[in-house]
């Protein structure tokens, strides 16, 4: 492990030197060259022709608001072709290009700063027609920018032979990447459509692979498949923050927001992934590896609460420090369940072998140590895709590994009942009576609810749409009814989950008390949700059982470890059989039935009404 970690140091040492490298020392100037806007070469080496000046707190320069109370003798430096890179810094950024048009006819184009988290981005164009100034950035509402676009773009129209002057007033709590570009309109479009198509498929495919594993989840109920939904959701939403798509979409005008998204939503991801890691590699509890991936859990969720506290340029570093941490810990203890044998973890590591290296690079250029942010961004997010990719994969491998041992167990268990049919041949119609009735048992067991003895979502399943296909052929009433526990993870939060489970008992008592008619059937579908199925009644019945059922939970308590007497309340939603409908859109308006339960204060019954058109 020691090597795997001094090779992970020295890749780190390595990726920091690069970006050290990078960094430029420029001579100062007195003159900022002019760039022929109608030269494509030219406009492609705009770095050659831009000017910057940085102005420290405590300068007489600092509080400058317009590029005319900037001092005469000021020390502009040449960028000299390079991007425009700066750690994190209080000081103030100015930057100046003089454009001109050498030919004869009116053009318009863009500048464009290609980096969205900025704080306070003002621009100043001076020609012939006068002086123009657009003040905009995080700190203001998103259509401050004039241009329904994430990045900052700058329309820049000259006449022929025109020349103008453009400065650019930079200050921001975080990083500085200035990566300017000039652009014709048409290229802006087409690099615009470009980067849709790309971003479009990357999030459109963690919206499907999170979507896909949240059915998993439902439909297993396995945890890692929820905490794997969860971490790229995450971490998805996180990217798309840092994209600027979330400022354009989500929160145009929360300004006090915009910077607050970004730590927070990394130790939403820190988060996710502990939690998804833990999970897969199925790490044993109480061990160090166990204590120590807690640990992080808990730091990412003290760290979330206080990215609301905490100053910006603190809160970034904190969570990217703990990010890095946690992608590094879960890398080597992934190496550490491989060698103990657990195959899926081979998929776990090279998944996270990329993420780290991704994460790294991403997050030196969004600190300022590497240039071109938009590369970076694009490389973070083919590592995340192929972690994705590589993620799922590994989740296959890992069914299949439990279905062959399944296998294997049952292969087992036929060879060595063919020998005893052979050995035993005189026992043979007693083993085959003891098989038949071991079926029925693991039959029985199979649609039953181990902890409350009700049946279980999987005799939902067979049993409703034969009810439902009954209903249609007698043109009797069917009705299902859909409960579910109010504040259930406030008690186990509370009281643990043992006490959870006497409380999910006691409910499950309380509804076969109440559905006692020979063909009424209560189901515990999930954690602390319920099912009724209730042929033969209708609607205005099945709301009065619903209410019974409500009033009795309501009216009983269930007693802790301590003496402590907890009452618990239930929300229901009721939907009845209508002609046309099959069995899953009656479970749906059940459930939506259920939610304005939920909505309406909880601890009541919604009946759903059928759909008119």
């Amino acid at each position: 492990m020691l090597l795997y970690l001094r090779y992970a140091l020295s890749f780190a040492a390595l990726l920091l030197l690069t970006g050290v490298a990078m960094a430029f020392q420029s001579a100062p100037t007195e003159h900022c060259p002019a760039l022929d806007a109608s030269n494509a070469k030219q406009r492609e080496a705009l770095m050659d022709y831009a000017c910057y000046l940085r102005v420290a707190p405590g300068e007489p320069a600092y509080n400058a608001g317009t590029p005319e109370e900037l001092p005469d003798d000021a020390q502009w430096t040449s960028a000299d072709g390079n991007d425009l890179v700066f750690s994190h810094t209080d000081a103030v950024y100015w930057i100046r290009l003089n454009v001109r048009n050498s030919g004869d006819a009116r053009q318009l184009w863009y500048l464009k700063l290609s980096y969205p988290l900025l704080d306070k981005v003002a621009f100043w164009h001076s020609g012939i027609d006068g002086t123009s100034v657009t003040h905009t950035g995080d700190q203001y509402p998103f259509m401050s920018r004039g241009v329904d676009y994430r990045y900052f773009l700058l329309p820049v129209t000259l006449g022929g032979s025109e020349n103008r002057a453009i400065t650019i007033r930079i200050e921001s709590s975080g990083a500085l990447n200035v990566p300017l570009s000039l652009e014709t309109p048409d290229a802006i479009i087409a690099q615009s459509n470009h980067l849709t198509l790309i971003h479009g498929l990357f999030y459109g495919a963690l919206l499907v692979f999170s979507g896909f594993n949240l059915l998993l989840f439902f439909s297993s109920g396995t945890a890692y498949y929820f905490y794997n939904a969860f971490y790229m959701a995450s971490l998805g939403l996180f990217l798309f923050a840092m994209g600027g798509f979330a400022n354009q979409y989500f929160w145009p005008d929360s300004t006090a927001f915009a910077n607050t998204s970004i730590p927070m939503l990394i130790s939403v991801s820190s988060l996710a992934m502990t939690l998804f890691g833990r999970s897969f590699l199925e790490i044993r509890p109480g061990s160090r590896a166990d204590r120590i991936l807690r640990g992080l859990a808990l730091a990412s969720l003290g760290l979330f609460l206080m990215t609301f506290i905490l100053p910006y340029n603190k809160s970034i570093v904190l969570t990217t420090t703990v990010a890095l941490l946690i992608i590094g810990s879960l890398f080597l203890v992934g190496l550490i369940r491989w060698r103990q044998g657990y195959l899926p973890a081979k998929w776990y590591v090279l998944a996270w072998s990329g993420m780290l290296a991704g994460a790294l690079i991403y997050a030196l250029a969004a600190f300022g140590y590497l240039a071109d942010f938009l590369a970076r961004e694009i490389f973070m997010q083919v590592a995340v895709g192929a972690q994705v990719i590589l993620l799922n994969y590994a989740m296959v491998q890992r069914w299949r590994l439990l279905n062959q041992k399944l296998l294997n167990a049952e292969q087992s268990a036929r060879t060595n009942l063919e020998l005893k049919v052979h050995e035993r041949t005189a026992q043979l119609r007693n083993t085959m009576r003891e098989l038949e009735r071991a079926n029925r048992q693991l039959a029985t067991l199979s649609l039953n609810d181990a902890l409350t003895g009700l049946h279980n979502r999987r005799h939902l399943d067979n049993l409703l749409p034969e009810l439902c296909a009954e209903s249609r052929r007698s043109s009797q009433p069917l009705t299902i009814a859909l409960l579910d526990a109010d504040h259930f993870k406030a008690v186990n939060d509370k009281w643990g989950h043992d006490f959870g489970d006497q409380c999910l008992q006691h409910i499950a008592d309380i509804l076969r008390r109440h559905a006692k008619r020979p063909r009424d059937v209560a189901i515990r579908f999930g954690g602390e949700e319920f099912a009724l199925l209730l042929p033969g009644t209708g609607a205005d019945g099945a709301g009065k059982l619903c209410e019974q059922i409500l009033q009795d939970l309501a009216s009983t308590s269930v007693v802790t470890g301590h003496g402590e007497r907890v009452q618990l309340t239930m929300s229901a939603g009721t939907a009845t059989l209508v002609s046309g409908e099959d069995q899953r859109e009656l479970f749906r308006r059940a459930d939506e039935a259920l939610y304005r339960a939920k909505a309406a204060g909880r601890n009541r019954t919604e009946q759903s009404e059928p759909e008119t058109c």
